[in-house]
């Protein structure tokens, strides 16, 4: 059986309600999988390791990660090389739509690159990851539910 965390931060609820779907969309790979959804504060790095998927969200904050996220990032890094293989995915909510949407999720995923996690982005709507403005609608849930399927997916193939 496959373990995947969903790992998050949000204030107003939006980055929270995106984690809700990402894990749906886990769900819905259609194999039994191990799931846990938390807050980034939450996570212990320690968890990382035990984990064959792990997928973040944060808000975008001056087109960065929030703080919580990225102290997450910088506490892992006693398990570097340790993380190798894993499969990675992020997704992000953020006030504007050229607000730093998109450099928000490729920080996240520079992080996982650089601990050797596998990141799969889609041809389809949004490629690097889900991104919701302000309060996440129907298409951004979509893209968080489809995320969360597509890593499920890969970590079956991976390490089912």
């Amino acid at each position: 059986m496959i373990s995947i965390g969903v790992v998050y931060h949000s204030k107003t609820g939006n980055t929270k309600g995106m984690a809700e779907e990402v894990l749906k969309g886990v769900k819905a790979a259609g194999k039994d999988v191990n799931t846990v959804l938390q807050t980034a504060e939450e996570t212990n790095e320690d968890q990382l390791l035990d984990w064959d998927g792990i997928i973040v969200g944060s808000p975008t904050y001056y087109g960065l990660p929030s703080a919580s996220v990225k102290d997450l990032f910088d506490r892992s890094v006693k398990h570097h090389g340790k993380l190798e293989g894993k499969v990675g995915g992020a997704f992000t909510s953020a006030a504007n739509r050229g607000g730093g949407n998109e450099t928000t999720i490729i920080s996240i995923i520079e992080m996982m690159l650089i601990h050797g996690m596998i990141v799969r982005g889609t041809s389809k709507k949004d490629h690097y990851g889900p991104v919701a403005l302000g309060n996440p609608d129907e298409r951004a849930l979509e893209q968080s539910r489809a995320l969360g399927k597509r890593v499920a997916e890969l970590c079956n193939n991976l390490f089912d």
